[in-house]
């Protein structure tokens, strides 16, 4: 049984802090930050931590069979991960074309766990979810997260070392495949397809709190997290909600386009005008629109699929963006399961015709995405979930010390390589600072 209990806080913020250091001391940890983010559209919460586990999933097989048992099972809230590769359960063709792919951080398709204290914070409120069984009672689950709480800073015991992320292609690799890929576009194989590339760093330690810390600090986003599984760390700034469920409706909010932003405030205003004025930004935003609304209509009630917004221009610490809401009604009883088999992976991060896209990462990305481009996020007791895209993200593998960033761009047949390999490193910009400031 979980039970949510008032938990006063004299400085929220220091509260924060003390929490996201717990994830020293418990080795499942996931902390979900909207950053308060203004005017955007479908918020829920604030803050959301949940802290050790009391039961766990990690599938690296029939791991939306596992997910499904796993949601019935446990009818509480879970926390966790989607990786990209899901793709191939949910798009079975996808199996019959396997490229070998450099994998550093060794992510399985899908981890989950019902966390043993969750911490909801909502305006200047805090509460914190405490799993009782017939052998706890609130009393005793209350002073041990508290001891956790008050359980001091851990010492490190090796010192961060100094970083310097290098590619996995050089800028002229790059061009190099994206002349291919315009090939596919030029023969009609696809007609949109987002290329990402890798930026690295081997034999390299990090102090994943403070590496978050400084992201966070560098780029608020509306769907930063923090996720530790064992030796695995997702540090995630991203501003794109995949997928969220309240009730019956299923809302999706794509993102494609980006312009940089400017110090001046006339510049910056007139960059966004002219990512909303651009056709070959709004041609690309609506083919994923189109997309997604294609994947709804796969798992909706027939005639509920709409565009809530369309063309939407949103503005962050680093970029404005361009993003679309989609909604649409779901009959009763559907699970998670059935709506991931019909919706993921999600189409801002594949392309269209989506499996012709997919098969074409496939073959010409050498990186395996992994977390990347997959989903984070929570699943209440009711059924209702919400998931980002994990894109703005660190992914760090304490256990090979193994450091990874990636980012994309998506590509048409007016794609310029050089304009593409730009919006990659602009995109990919707060990550590579946070981790080489010292």
């Amino acid at each position: 049984m979980r039970k949510f209990c008032p938990f006063p806080v004299d400085d929220l913020p220091a509260f924060r802090q003390q929490l996201l250091r717990a994830s020293e001391h418990t080795p499942y940890f996931c902390y979900l930050d909207s950053n308060n983010y203004p005017n955007y559209p479908h918020s829920t919460f604030g803050s959301l931590f949940a802290l050790g586990a009391v039961h766990t999933l990690t599938a690296d097989s029939a791991a939306l069979n596992a997910l499904e048992a796993f949601t019935k099972r446990h009818q509480d809230w879970l926390f966790g991960f989607l990786s990209y590769d899901l793709k191939n359960e949910t798009e079975p063709a996808l199996t019959q074309h396997s490229y070998p792919k450099t994998d550093g951080i060794q992510a399985p398709l899908l981890h989950f766990f019902v966390p043993r204290f969750i911490v909801r914070i909502t305006g200047e409120k805090a509460e914190v979810g405490l799993c009782l069984t017939a052998d706890t009672d609130e009393a005793t689950e209350l002073a041990a997260f508290k001891l956790l709480l008050q359980t001091p800073a851990g010492v490190h015991s090796a010192k961060a070392t100094d970083i310097r992320m290098q590619p996995r292609w050089t800028q002229e690799t790059y061009a190099g495949v994206v002349g291919k890929i315009k090939e596919h576009l030029q023969r009609g194989d696809i007609y949109e397809m987002n290329l990402c590339q890798e930026f690295y760093a081997e034999e390299v330690t990090i102090h994943p709190v403070e590496v978050f810390n400084t992201l966070n600090a560098i780029s608020r986003a509306p769907f930063s997290c923090f996720f530790r599984m064992e030796e695995q760390y997702l540090l995630c700034a991203s501003p794109e909600r995949f997928l969220k469920k309240q009730h019956h409706t299923l809302i999706s909010q794509p993102i494609k386009g980006t312009r940089r932003r400017a110090a001046d405030e006339t510049e910056d205003a007139q960059l966004k005008e002219n990512l909303l004025a651009d056709e070959k930004e709004r041609s690309e935003h609506v083919m994923i629109v189109d997309l997604v609304r294609n994947d709804f209509s796969r798992i909706a009630v027939p005639a509920s699929v709409r565009v809530e917004e369309l063309y939407g221009i949103y503005t962050f610490e680093q970029v404005h963006q361009m993003i679309s809401t989609i909604i649409c009604e779901v009959p009763e009883n559907t699970g998670v399961a059935d709506i991931l088999r019909a919706v993921f992976p999600m189409g801002s991060m594949t392309g269209a015709p989506k499996l012709s896209a997919m098969q074409l990462i496939d073959r010409y990305e050498p990186t395996k995405r992994g977390i990347y481009s997959g989903a984070v996020g929570y699943i209440t007791p009711k059924g209702n979930f919400d998931f980002n895209v994990v894109i703005r993200s660190i992914l760090y593998n304490a256990a090979n010390r193994y450091v990874s960033v990636q980012a994309g761009s998506a590509l048409t047949i007016d794609a310029q390589a050089e304009t593409e390999y730009e919006e990659c490193l602009l995109k990919a910009r707060a990550m590579i600072q946070a981790l080489e400031k010292r």
